[in-house]
Parts: C-alpha cells; sequence; structure tokens
C-alpha cells in the first residue's frame, strides 16, 4: 500500500517535470521567432513613418507650389489686365491725337485757302466799293436800288473774308485783368439795341464782386457777343437769354444759356466746323469757329449744351491764371500786357 501511495505521488511530479520541459522547449524555439517578429515589426513602423513623413513632406512641397502657382496666375492676371487697361486707353489717345490731327490739318488747309483768298480777293473787292460808292453818288433813282444791293454784296464778301482772316490768324493777344460783370454789362448794353434782341430778357447773373480775370477784353467780349446773338436768333420773343459764371479751384467756367428752340442732336457735333450754318443764306459759318479759336488762345475751352425745344448752354471754361505763352512780351501805356504772335 505504501508504494502504491508513492508510486502515485512520484507519477505527477513525472508529469509536471515533463511540462515543464516542454514548455522550456517551446520558450527556446518561439522566442526567436517572436523577436525576429518584434524586428520586423519595428522596421516596418519605421519604414511607415518614414514614408508618412517623405509623402507629408511632398504634401506640403505640392500646396506649397499651388499656392505660388496660384500667386503667380493672378500676378499674370493682374498684369495682362493692365496692359489691356493700359492699350485700351493708349488705342483711346492714338485715335484723339489722329483726329486732333486730322483738325489741324484741316484747319492749316484752311489757314493757307483764307490767305490766299484774302489777298487775290481783298484789294479788288475794296477798288469794286469805291467804284460803286461813286456810282452810287451819280447815280438815277431808278438804279440806285441795284447798285446799293451790289454794295451790299461786296461789304458781305469783305465781312466773310475779314471774319476768315480772323479765324486764320487771330490777332495778338492784349492780356489784362478784367471784371467780368462789367465786360458783360457793357456787351449787354452794346446790343441791347439789335433789332433781333428785342423783345427778349437779357440777364447778367455775374456778381460785380466776381474775381477778375486775365484775358483779352476784346476777344472774349466779340465771343460773348457771338453767342448772344446766336442765341437771341434762337429764342422768340418774352425768352430769356441769361449770362452767368462760377469759379471752380483754378478755372472759371462763363455760362451763356437761352430758352430757345435748342439744337437737334445730329447738327450739334458740327457746330464748331468752319462754314457749318443752318441759318441758310444768313450766316457764314464761322462765328462759332472764331469764337472757339479765341479761347483756345486763352488755354480754354467751349462746350455746348443743348437739347430741341429746351433751350442752349454754351459753357466757357478759362484758368484763372493762364500760363504764359513762349512768346516776345511788352507792356502798353496802360499797363496791360500785350503777347506778340
Amino acid at each position: 500500500m505504501e508504494a502504491m501511495v508513492r508510486l502515485q505521488r512520484a507519477f505527477p511530479k513525472c508529469r509536471l517535470g515533463q511540462r515543464n520541459e516542454a514548455q522550456s522547449l517551446i520558450t527556446a524555439y518561439l522566442f526567436p521567432f517572436a523577436v525576429v517578429a518584434l524586428a520586423l515589426m519595428v522596421a516596418f513602423w519605421q519604414t511607415g513613418r518614414r514614408e508618412r513623413e517623405r509623402l507629408l513632406a511632398q504634401l506640403d512641397k505640392s500646396q506649397a507650389l499651388t499656392r505660388q502657382l496660384k500667386k503667380d496666375r493672378d500676378a499674370a492676371m493682374q498684369e495682362l489686365f493692365r496692359r489691356f487697361s493700359e492699350e485700351g486707353k493708349l488705342n483711346r489717345e492714338r485715335s484723339q491725337f489722329q483726329a486732333q490731327l486730322a483738325e489741324y490739318e484741316k484747319y492749316a488747309a484752311l489757314t493757307q485757302l483764307a490767305l490766299g483768298a484774302a489777298h487775290e480777293i481783298n484789294n479788288p473787292l475794296l477798288g469794286i466799293l469805291s467804284h460803286l460808292e461813286l456810282e452810287l453818288r451819280e447815280a438815277a433813282a431808278d438804279e440806285r436800288t441795284e447798285i446799293e444791293q451790289c454794295i451790299e454784296g461786296a461789304k458781305r464778301i469783305s465781312l466773310t473774308l475779314r471774319e476768315l482772316m480772323n479765324y486764320a490768324r487771330p490777332g495778338p493777344l492784349i492780356l489784362s485783368k478784367v471784371n467780368l460783370h462789367r465786360l458783360i454789362s457793357d456787351t449787354l448794353a452794346f446790343l441791347q439795341h439789335q433789332p433781333m434782341l428785342h423783345g427778349r430778357i437779357l440777364d447778367n447773373f455775374v456778381p460785380p464782386e466776381f474775381p477778375p480775370i486775365r484775358v483779352d477784353a476784346n476777344q472774349l467780349s466779340q465771343v460773348l457777343m457771338n453767342l448772344l446773338l446766336n442765341a437771341a436768333q434762337a429764342t422768340r420773343e418774352g425768352g430769356h437769354i441769361t449770362v452767368s459764371a462760377n469759379q471752380s479751384g483754378e478755372k472759371i467756367d462763363i455760362h451763356v444759356s437761352d430758352t430757345g428752340c435748342g439744337i437737334p442732336a445730329d447738327i450739334l457735333p458740327h457746330v464748331f466746323e468752319p462754314f457749318f450754318t443752318t441759318k441758310r443764306g444768313k450766316g457764314t459759318g464761322l462765328g462759332l469757329s472764331i469764337s472757339q479759336a479765341y479761347i483756345r488762345s486763352h488755354s480754354g475751352e467751349i462746350q455746348i449744351e443743348s437739347a430741341p425745344q429746351r433751350g442752349t448752354t454754351v459753357t466757357i471754361s478759362l484758368p484763372l491764371r493762364p500760363a504764359e505763352p513762349a512768346r516776345m512780351q511788352q507792356e502798353t501805356s496802360e499797363g496791360a500786357e500785350v503777347i506778340i504772335h
């Protein structure tokens, strides 16, 4: 019995030893594989981390490149728009320059025509007028009407030539300080007895204390006379013709307005063209052209706004202190400055 008990006690110990030995063997075989697996896992993890960092760096680089390309594209578009804008501006300036050049060429040709016509016509015309006036003194009553018509026609030719000469070669500027209110009042007083101004209401809205301007008083008065007569021809009896002025910085605007019939839109662009007229034999078509030449000689501009049956406003813009032209200058006895062409 004791032997059996001992055997039973010894057998479990044998099984426990075998188990431990098996575990040791398993551990001895599996440990290298576990180490290799762990090493592979670490290697794969490091490789993945490096690859992820490389991809992130490439992504950042690509994003930076994309931002730079977008920035370059925007800059290129802005430069393209700027060049298109400059090209459009240059094209407009080129068109304006070509239009001005064509206008100057036309005026130069007209100047030569005016000077030649004046030379060839004026002297014989004076002789014809003198002869007609002598004939009128000795003519019978039934012949006087025909001679007077001839004299009137000759005087009309002389007036046209004189206006053409004034347009082609204006007289020298005599610049002096002028009280605009007084100049307009004197011009209105001079014209108020003209038949075409009868029944029209003339108003001078320029205040007496308006600052003096430095202009050629004779030329500006002629311009105002021409504009007022044009306004009177377009205005019916009872209509209003007003002259006003305002100062804007270093510029003075003179406005001549009427409540007349206005100017059609298709005619308005041509009113400053030489010999253009709608008066059907009652005008030479040089009044506004001469006025424009006078105002431009003062470094100013003249513009017209009009609408049929709503009246017309002519605006004369003059610099308050005109630039000195590069011409010879001398003082008159009254102290006015003479600009000699």
